[in-house]
């Protein structure tokens, strides 16, 4: 199984989105700043996750969250915690 998810920074305007298959240790490997992308914008915590049966499967859906569209809506899935 293959995840896509979506990560927001806490304290900063800042979405991420990866996929991995133990999303568990990919969101600490965040938040414990050995990820160089995203390093300067911990701490994070998890606004969505989809679960893929295939990776190109899960690269199409990061693609779609990766766009303007799935980013606008990750905005408000973030704006709905809140």
């Amino acid at each position: 199984m293959i995840y896509v998810y979506a990560i927001s920074s806490k304290l900063h305007n800042y979405i991420y989105v990866g996929m991995t298959q133990n999303i568990d240790e990919r969101i600490k490997r965040h938040n414990d700043g050995r990820e160089r992308t995203t390093r300067f914008y911990k701490p994070f915590e998890l606004i969505y996750s989809e679960a893929c049966t295939t990776r190109v499967e899960a690269r199409v859906r990061e693609k779609y969250w990766k766009s303007g569209i799935g980013k606008e809506k990750l905005r408000k899935i973030r704006a709905s915690f809140n």
